[in-house]
């Protein structure tokens, strides 16, 4: 089975053999290949390449697969990826510590390439479905924002909407309605002006960090932290266009300690820096009265 489009997988084993069996094999299948020949260089390459699937062993010297896991579950960038385990190693225990942690499967050695194959296979057609509900939820969402911030007609007089119910409410549509993680973003929604961390929620809900950043990523598709920085940015929007303050006391507010690290992490998700969004903006709100 060859994959048209090819998708990228990291193989992070210390056994140069083993390692190069599965590269060569799973080149062969059509696949994008790297391979790390320890836990620390594959956490590396995993935050550089971004791959579409981790396939590790356990047991390796300096650092184990389980710490692989943990500290690619905890990196916003690497949250999400499905992660194999690949090892000798088939006892209760050890098969249960890598679920709890977020392991997406677990396969014993030897197993055949068709075996490991077809576990990839599963894996990314999840991954697939999963991003599909994902763009669904979020086209409703965006489709909900453009009703929100059409122009309101009252009385021959025009009111952008934008200066209404989104202001009034910064969090609507922000935070999908998931009954299973209600807890999760009522913690964010009542403290992301303070500065919280994935730490900070974990602890509220009674999780640890690496099992609830899994969590919510197979549930909603992005990332703990990343639902902090959304909200925040909902807030930072709000804040932007209906006072005069300046960026800096805008982003302590929002619970930064750095405006530059706002100022950034502003331009990422919205391609401007604050202070040009925030111009431009103004203008749209203020044409669109004037056409009225």
């Amino acid at each position: 089975m060859m994959y048209e489009s090819s998708k990228k997988i990291l193989v992070i084993e210390d056994d140069s053999v083993t390692r190069n069996l599965y590269l060569k094999g799973l080149e062969a299948k059509g696949f994008d290949m790297i391979g790390a020949q320890n836990g620390r260089v594959g956490i590396q390459q995993a935050q550089k390449d971004i791959p579409d699937l981790v396939i590790c062993d356990i047991t390796m010297p300096d650092m184990d697969g389980y710490s692989v896991l943990s500290t690619l579950r905890q990196d916003p960038l690497t949250a999400i990826i499905p992660f194999i385990f690949l090892t000798g190693s088939s006892t209760k225990a050890d098969v249960r510590k890598a679920m709890e942690l977020g392991a997406d499967d677990y396969l014993t050695k030897p197993s055949t390439l068709d075996e490991l194959l077809r576990a990839i296979a599963t894996r990314l057609e999840k991954q697939a479905t999963l991003q599909y509900w994902c763009n669904i939820q979020f086209e409703k969402a965006a489709k909900s924002v453009f009703a929100d911030d059409t122009i309101a007609i009252a009385g021959g007089i025009a009111v952008a909407s934008d200066r209404e119910a989104p202001d009034q409410d910064p969090s609507k549509s922000i935070f999908p309605c998931i009954p299973q993680l209600k807890e999760v973003f009522d913690f964010i929604e009542a403290h992301y002006h303070q500065g919280i961390t994935l730490c900070d929620v974990a602890v509220a809900v009674g999780y640890s960090p690496a099992y609830l950043t899994n969590r919510v990523a197979r549930q909603t598709g992005e990332t703990v932290n990343c639902w902090i920085v959304k909200r925040r940015m909902a807030g930072a929007r709000f804040l932007l266009q209906n006072n005069d303050q300046t960026v800096e006391k805008i982003a302590k507010a929002l619970g930064y300690q750095d405006v530059s690290h706002f100022s950034r992490q502003f331009r990422q998700h919205h391609g401007l820096p604050p202070q040009a969004w925030r111009k431009e903006h103004q203008l749209v709100s203020q044409k669109h009265v004037q056409l009225w």
